[in-house]
């Protein structure tokens, strides 16, 4: 069973996680991974599903933020025009994007087929991060097939660290990785999650904070070898996905992903010039209608710091735990990062 950041007796923010303290705690969702590991290949695909039913027949109330923008994903400019999701969410590295948009497509088009319905124009949300420092990222080695095994093997369970899109991502010059965490808020007597997914990969060395301990500091010290890879600028981006069970309007989610900015610089990194911050966060409340007039329930504006508060816990927790869940990863170089949990 992998070790997460509360393992070894660090605990993060005020608020009660979720069962499983992963973005899966919100109902419905579901995540998948496919990794790959052959010669230089060290890369893969993880998938959000927001549902199990169609996303494009019954769409999500949804919202995008570019942080910074030095990043390639897909889907984004139609997400902030319509305010909806009509497909499932997926990472990988920065040169695969292409065939995992179209990967998302065909699989699109075969379930609404599935549901007798035609389709002539598809969303398809691709993020992704640079894993180049790892993996041979020219060989674009996803495939069409690749992605659609993590569709298939979604699920509520599933791995964090060196896996899918976080298998070849480096995060403060350690091992970066898939990362999740989950809070629940009450508000006028309900209970509601907020569920974080990450894809950790970013941050300089030195520049690593846990509650406050500026730990990256010492792990520079420690670094005598010459085979320990350390990073000396804060570059190379994180994927945010946040996904939630909240009645709130495509504008407050809007508000709400801007918050796990916060989570990210709690960690310790200030966004720097090389490293794409994007935040992608749907709600499975609020699902959007056919009908000529619709009416949505959202909450109260003066309710909503709370979930602020949630989102920014959540994010920086999910990070940790990308990163002590990492295995040690041997550079294209020939270098070593090494894994968070070394120093814990």
């Amino acid at each position: 069973m992998q070790k997460r950041i509360r393992n070894y007796g660090i605990t993060i923010g005020k608020y009660k996680t979720g069962t499983n303290n992963t973005i899966t705690d919100v109902p419905g969702v579901k995540v998948g991974h496919c990794t790959l590991h052959q010669d230089k290949v060290h890369t893969g695909v993880t998938v959000i599903l927001p549902g199990s039913d169609n996303p494009f027949l019954h769409k999500y109330t949804a919202a995008a933020y570019v942080h910074n923008g030095f990043g390639k994903t897909a889907g984004i400019p139609q997400i902030e025009e319509l305010g909806t999701l009509e497909t499932p969410i997926a990472l990988t590295n920065t040169l695969n994007v292409g065939k995992v948009c179209d990967a998302v497509v065909s699989y699109m088009i075969d379930l609404t087929h599935q549901d007798g319905k035609e389709v002539y124009s598809i969303n398809p949300v691709v993020g992704e991060c640079n894993d180049s420092r790892i993996n041979d990222i020219q060989r674009r080695a996803v495939t069409e097939e690749h992605v659609l095994s993590a569709i298939r093997n979604a699920s509520t369970i599933f791995e964090e660290g060196s896996v899918g899109a976080g298998t070849g991502t480096v995060c403060y010059g350690l091992k970066g990785g898939i990362g999740s965490a989950s809070r629940v808020i009450t508000i006028d007597d309900h209970l509601y999650t907020i569920g974080i997914l990450v894809q950790s990969n970013f941050g300089s060395t030195e520049d690593l904070i846990i509650n406050n301990d500026p730990i990256g500091k010492r792990i520079m010290v420690s670094m005598h070898h010459e085979k320990d890879a350390v990073s000396k600028e804060d570059r190379g981006s994180i994927m945010t996905i946040l996904a939630t069970d909240l009645p709130v309007s495509e504008r407050q989610l809007y508000r709400i992903i801007r918050r796990c900015g916060v989570g990210i610089a709690r960690t310790g990194a200030y966004t720097g010039h090389g490293s794409g911050e994007i935040m992608i966060g749907f709600t499975t409340a609020n699902r959007k209608t056919d009908q000529p007039v619709s009416t949505y329930s959202c909450i109260h504006e003066d309710l909503i710091n709370p979930v602020f508060e949630a989102a920014a816990e959540a994010v920086q927790e999910a990070i940790y735990n990308s990163m002590v869940s990492a295995e040690p990863a041997v550079s294209v170089d020939g270098k070593i990062f090494h894994s968070l949990k070394e120093y814990l």
